[in-house]
């Protein structure tokens, strides 16, 4: 329902800039600046196994909350048609162990994912200026908070993110903006001092909708 409610947001930014005139907006150009500011779902894919310390199947494996958030997006156009692209934010998410019978919170932390890309503008001069991108991200664990007699700990890494979206000119410097991220990161959650174990792959989408401005 959430999902849907982006992509109906992102409709309707649609249908404003396409209400807009044609022939006033910026177009984007080499040295400019634009910033989004989007709303965002960070939607993690986990759904691995938890094993005891030797490795011995325990029938649960992690499921991770997904985190609507507000984002930043700076992006630099290094020439017309290719910018450096920086998304900022700060997501919460409930970790639990899932299995038959059993569905209980045991950790809850707060994460610092920042994406660098390096971005592909297809018609930087239209309208409607879809890009790809592709780069890197970083997983920073923060304000950890263990639940239920469980202690948790969340190994900080580095990964690798996919990006496509596009931009829609509203009026003067103002635009639509339509934004997924596929995020691969994967990290190690030590479970009750080494007693259980998973290694986790988030791998999160992260699927954004917001209003830009270029500078």
């Amino acid at each position: 329902m959430n999902r849907q409610i982006l992509m109906g947001a992102a409709a309707l930014l649609m249908l404003g800039a396409g209400a807009a005139h044609a022939e006033d907006f910026t177009p984007k150009v080499k040295g400019q600046v634009m910033v989004n500011f989007r709303v965002t779902d960070v939607s993690p894919d986990a759904n691995d196994a938890i094993t005891t310390a030797a490795g011995g199947a325990t029938g649960l494996h992690v499921n991770v909350s997904d985190s609507y958030v507000p984002t930043l997006g700076i992006a630099y156009f290094l020439s017309d048609n290719v910018a450096l692209d920086l998304t900022l934010g700060t997501s919460n998410h409930t970790v639990k162990a899932v299995g038959t019978g059993t569905n209980i919170t045991v950790h809850k932390t707060w994460v610092v994912p920042p994406v660098l890309t390096l971005q592909y503008h297809f018609a930087p001069k239209a309208r409607f200026s879809p890009y790809v991108g592709a780069g890197v991200n970083a997983m920073i664990f923060y304000n950890d908070k263990d639940q239920n007699g469980f202690t948790v700990k969340l190994k900080n890494g580095v990964g690798a993110a996919l990006q496509a979206g596009a931009d829609w000119a509203i009026q003067g410097p103002w635009s639509a903006n339509v934004d997924v991220k596929k995020v691969f990161f994967s990290t190690d959650a030590n479970i009750n001092s080494g007693a259980l174990k998973s290694s986790v792959n988030l791998d999160p989408w992260v699927i954004s909708v917001g209003v830009g401005r270029k500078f």
